[in-house]
């Protein structure tokens, strides 16, 4: 398999140019978000004047996912009840999810296990976040980090198509990381296709840095250590316990000051293995928006 790089990031970079941009209500949305003085009213008026982003956040809402026991149909009461940063991350991954392909195959990686993977990889972080003690209004964040941490292998596998399957496949066979091979072979990886779709998308540094850094989290060195460590760490379990497939079955078992930074014992995913399941089954949700 010979690449030439420059030619690999022209065609990617097209790729993700022709990808739906995100609708203007959404980037209103997550402007106003960052406005320290919000109030739900200033949310609502934004997300109301887009009847398909209304219809996609109210789903999401009632669904089992959030189990709130009451039927929502103002999202007034819903940015209320859910506080503006989940409503804010509830806007996000929908509008992206809602853009990218998840039942697609082309030929390379199955989009169907691919999904799975992220679900379990988002579900994994934000019930890590809460063994960690984040605040609960942020925990959708480490939910969406997490859920959106792979999307750079969607470029990827669209451009090089059977080609990338070969790559997955060469990683598997020479027992090492599918980031290694891709390196080795095409001169770039998902996670730096994934930082130009954040780029694009003018992302939240979090989430951005989360795609970027996920699987080079010991050298980071942002203001986002915490989520970073923790997704890397989710992403590591998810693989290990073959929870759908992204391509990858020989993950690099996180360093020890990653744990450290995460503030999380080797032994965490004992504490939420009981949940992780049924978390996921609820999260599917997000699949189907």
């Amino acid at each position: 398999m010979n690449f030439n790089r420059d030619e690999l990031s022209e065609k990617i970079n097209s790729y993700i140019i022709d990808i739906p941009s995100l609708p203007v209500s959404v980037g209103k949305a997550l402007q106003i978000c960052g406005n320290t003085n919000v109030n739900p009213s200033d949310l609502n008026k934004v997300i109301s004047l887009d009847p398909v982003l209304t219809g996609r956040l109210l789903k999401l809402i009632n669904s089992a996912y959030y189990g709130l026991g009451t039927h929502v149909t103002s999202l007034v009461k819903a940015i209320t009840m859910l506080g503006l940063n989940t409503v804010k991350n509830l806007v996000l991954s929908s509008a992206v999810l809602s853009a990218l392909p998840k039942n697609k195959d082309i030929d390379g990686l199955n989009m169907e296990g691919f999904w799975h993977h992220c679900l379990c990889v988002g579900v994994t972080s934000k019930l890590l976040a809460k063994i960690q003690g984040i605040d609960p209004k942020y925990l959708e964040e480490y939910f969406t980090a997490g859920l959106l941490h792979d999307i750079g292998k969607i470029p990827l596998n669209a451009v090089l198509a059977s080609d990338y399957m070969n790559i997955v496949t060469t990683a598997d066979l020479k027992g090492k990381p599918l980031i290694t091979i891709e390196n080795e072979n095409i001169g770039m990886n998902h996670c730096i296709a994934g930082e130009m779709i954040a780029n694009q998308w003018k992302l939240d540094s979090s989430i951005s840095d989360v795609i970027g850094n996920h699987h080079d989290s010991l050298s980071y060195t942002g203001e986002n250590a915490d989520i970073v460590c923790n997704v890397a760490i989710a992403n590591y379990f998810s693989v290990v316990y073959e929870v759908g497939f992204a391509g990858d079955r020989r993950p690099v078992k996180p360093d020890k000051k990653i744990w450290e930074t995460a503030k999380l014992s080797e032994d965490v995913y004992m504490d939420i293995m009981e949940k992780l399941y049924y978390e996921i089954e609820r999260a599917k949700i997000f699949l189907h928006i």
